[in-house]
């Protein structure tokens, strides 16, 4: 396997499930260790989690954020000796952390406990059973922002698209009044699919504000370095320099929607043409063949893959 022109991409929350990346943990003592240090810091035995954790378990946000960070970067540091340098890198909303991590913007340590902290806030900003979140397939852009514009005309129904995921798949996120009457004027105006997920919070929409806020608090304490790979991020799909901009960029993240359709656009532009999925599931790799069929990916999920890229640097 010979990589040239590639980039990077982390999951985030939702990519997570039962015994996922066990060969991994079984067999590379290095990817072992970052959970180990992970673990220690949390007082969570996160290797028991991958192995023996329930996808009830697995779904509580407050233990999701931290183990997705963990497995992104487990193996990213599995992988980053074997690979040249890539032309960028992107993370799906919790995935940026990741991004962070791979550019040397954040240390490990340090996204773990803003990620924590995250996590906290998000979970505490709204209710819970009062937000939701839903998928939309089949409606455009600007069919669902007309329609959830509408919709929250009335504050008691507050929805807006979180993930901008691909030209005809959008995810929406919004008070749970508002996600139920999406949902149905979406399937009126003829959405292929409108169904809702479970996750129980709102994440990338007005209602996370106040944590947003809160979360910058948390944000001007730790120490942000220049990237040493360009990173194109979530709120407007571009690649920042300054720490300080792209702390920014966090805050406004948490309520504002991920543009993923976006930034794999700006890497097509760069020239890519392999994109690797640096985590759990091939969720992002199913987006991007939404988005580009004739970009190869390459998911890490499967352990195959990453033997081939183990031998590839080997030859």
């Amino acid at each position: 396997m010979t990589l040239n022109n590639f980039s990077i991409v982390f999951p985030g929350q939702g990519s997570q499930y039962p015994g996922m990346l066990n060969q991994y943990i079984n067999d590379l003592p290095l990817f072992e260790s970052t959970f180990k240090q992970s673990s220690e810091l949390l007082g969570k035995d996160l290797i028991g989690l991958l192995k023996e954790g329930s996808k009830e378990d697995l779904s509580l946000t407050e233990i999701t954020q931290p183990l997705m960070l963990t497995s992104n970067v487990a193996l990213w540091n599995q992988i980053s000796s074997l690979i040249n340098k890539p032309i960028c890198l992107a993370g799906h909303s919790l995935g940026e952390y990741a991004a962070l991590v791979a550019a040397e913007v954040l240390v490990f340590e340090d996204a773990l406990n803003l990620v924590i902290e995250r996590s906290r806030l998000m979970q505490s900003a709204v209710p819970s059973g009062e937000g939701g979140i839903a998928a939309i397939i089949g409606l455009n852009e600007k069919n669902i922002e007309d329609i959830c514009s509408k919709i929250s005309l009335d504050s008691d129904y507050l929805v807006s698209p979180a993930n901008l995921n691909s030209k005809n798949q959008i995810v929406i996120s919004g008070t749970k009044e508002g996600i139920a009457r999406a949902i149905e004027e979406c399937k009126s105006s003829g959405a292929k699919r409108a169904i809702a997920l479970p996750m129980s919070v709102p994440a990338h929409c007005e209602l996370m504000k106040d944590a947003a806020d809160k979360f910058s608090y948390t944000l001007e304490k730790v120490r942000f370095s220049e990237p040493k790979i360009p990173v194109i991020h979530n709120v407007d799909s571009l690649v920042e320099t300054n720490p300080k901009k792209i702390k920014v960029k966090l805050i406004e993240q948490i309520y504002k929607p991920v543009r993923w359709l976006d930034t794999i656009n700006l890497m097509l532009k760069m020239k890519v043409n392999t994109i690797i999925e640096c985590g759990p599931s091939k969720v992002l790799c199913g987006l991007i063949k939404r988005i580009s069929p004739e970009t190869e990916t390459i998911d890490l999920d499967s352990f195959d893959n990453y033997i081939n890229l183990s031998n590839a640097k080997r030859t």
